[in-house]
């Protein structure tokens, strides 16, 4: 087998890998959401928020580009998710037509009784990696997501 024919190989194992673990995680993602009694992406946007916020809340925009999703749908999901009191929707005081977003102390009380399964289910996940390896991890991953993200602009435009 040549070079190419190696790489080649190793690229396709590699997709092959995140795409089970994407499957994994959705599973998990779904189970956590089930538990709250809310729908998966409710649950990732709980998660987004959680992650984004410094204090001041989240706007929609921030929660849609993080997941990666039409903000129309962020909106419509975090009406929802206000309703059953998992988070609050404000104003913001840079600009009246936008609200910021953060979590009620309801959602962050679920969420912390979530907190023991989850650490152990990460444990369980990162069995063998210690902490140096997961870092080195998350660099090489960020960027083949960046060059991921390259290379399907450059498809889209048809310069590929």
């Amino acid at each position: 087998m040549t070079g190419k024919e190696q790489l080649d190989r190793a690229v396709r194992d590699f997709i092959w890998n995140i795409v089970e673990i994407h499957s994994q995680l959705e599973e998990i993602h779904k189970r956590w959401a089930q538990l709250l009694g809310i729908t998966e992406p409710q649950w990732l946007i709980l998660m987004a928020i959680d992650e984004l916020d410094e204090g001041r809340g989240v706007s929609g925009i921030a929660v849609a580009n993080k997941l990666r999703i039409h903000p129309a749908f962020v909106t419509n999901q975090t009406k929802r998710l206000e309703s059953m009191q998992f988070l609050t929707r404000v104003p913001s005081p840079d600009d009246a037509r936008f609200v910021q977003m953060s979590l009620t102390e309801k959602a962050r009380a679920e969420i912390s009784k979530l907190s023991i399964k989850r650490e152990a289910l990460n444990s369980a996940m990162f069995d063998g990696l210690d902490e140096a390896s997961v870092d080195y991890l998350n660099k090489r991953l960020a960027a083949i997501r960046k060059s991921s993200r390259l290379a399907s602009q450059k498809l889209n435009i048809g310069v590929l």
